[in-house]
């Protein structure tokens, strides 16, 4: 699969251009509004096309699918123009700044006939997989999940997740994965409930605490934020045992990894080979495409992600337990 980039952000640089070198696939092209910082990073990592729009990159007939790492707010502006040129997608987390946004940009793809998917990257790694296999096959009832992912993020103010015009906030940016992650295990809540604050005065959350509440009783707490050290982690919490792992999201690439559980008195650390997470996540696009299937987090995923983040959001501002939206 050929692949050109819109933009030189962070994690293409630092995480997918790597992850595909001396794969099957290719990064094709690579566009930035400033045409010299695209042709130095095609220079950097060889890649053959620069160009210094994102228009033209999305003209060029040689690229088979369009990674779209730009800021939250857009998103859906760039999936929208991708797909216009017939690109298959693969869009960094949040695929759009609501749900309904979210539904718009799932709907437009559709009618264009390209495959999109939302880059939750962490879905793809085999011990996520694992864990979610363990929850089905062996854990008995769900009761409880706990998922957190924070990092200090200062000394960058002008930094774009700090910015309300493009959908900043720690819940967009990390919060996210850890409603993916209470979502994988418990499936849909039907309400939320959610305090947050923004200790920058930045007009975006730095930080969020939320509760997700379903009617079998079982419940999941969910936070982020940008003021204190780097934790991501999950535990799922069963009526005959529990599922635990740390670095959980954002897992090393040159490492193994663990996961530990106790299920009926067993228990267990199982170890996982360094794999590259990225590069398994575009393995499955190209899979999706190729069968003509909607990827594992595709338009369906990412809209009933975004419905509960919506709902946390709605909760933090009235002060009040909230329905999320069906």
């Amino acid at each position: 699969m050929d692949i050109g980039i819109i933009s030189t952000a962070d994690i293409a640089r630092g995480s997918l251009i790597p992850a595909l070198e001396g794969s099957d696939h290719d990064v094709a092209a690579i566009s930035s509004r400033d045409a010299d910082r695209a042709r130095a990073v095609a220079d950097e990592f060889g890649i053959p096309r620069s160009y210094g729009s994102y228009e033209d990159l999305l003209a060029d007939d040689g690229i088979d699918a369009v990674y779209n790492p730009l800021p939250n707010g857009l998103h859906a502006e760039w999936t929208k123009k991708a797909a216009d040129a017939g690109h298959d997608v693969l869009c960094e987390k949040p695929l759009a700044v609501d749900a309904e946004e979210a539904r718009e940009v799932v709907d437009y793809c559709e009618d264009r006939g390209v495959t999109l998917m939302e880059a939750f990257m962490y879905q793809y790694h085999p011990r996520t997989e694992r864990a979610v296999e363990l929850a089905r096959e062996e854990l008995g009832e769900i009761r409880s999940v706990n998922a957190s992912f924070k990092f200090p993020l200062y000394g960058r103010p002008d930094d774009v997740r700090l910015d309300p015009d493009l959908a900043g906030g720690s819940l967009m940016d990390v919060g996210c994965y850890a409603v993916s992650a209470a979502r994988l295990f418990l499936g849909e809540p039907e309400r939320a409930y959610a305090h947050t604050d923004d200790s920058r005065d930045s007009g975006v959350d730095t930080e969020l605490a939320g509760v997700l509440e379903y009617d079998s009783g079982a419940s999941a707490r969910v936070a982020c934020g940008f003021d204190t050290q780097l934790v991501q982690r999950y535990r799922v919490e069963a009526v005959d045992g529990w599922i635990e792992v740390r670095d959980a999201f954002d897992a090393p690439v040159d490492e193994p990894v663990e996961l530990e559980y106790e299920i009926d008195g067993r228990h267990g650390v199982e170890t996982f080979d360094a794999v590259d997470q990225y590069r398994l996540e575009v393995d499955h696009l190209e899979a999706a495409v190729d069968a003509d299937e909607e990827p594992r987090t595709g338009g369906t995923e990412a809209i009933a992600n975004m419905r509960v983040i919506d709902a946390l959001y709605e909760s933090a501002a009235a002060g009040a337990p909230v329905a999320v939206e069906r």
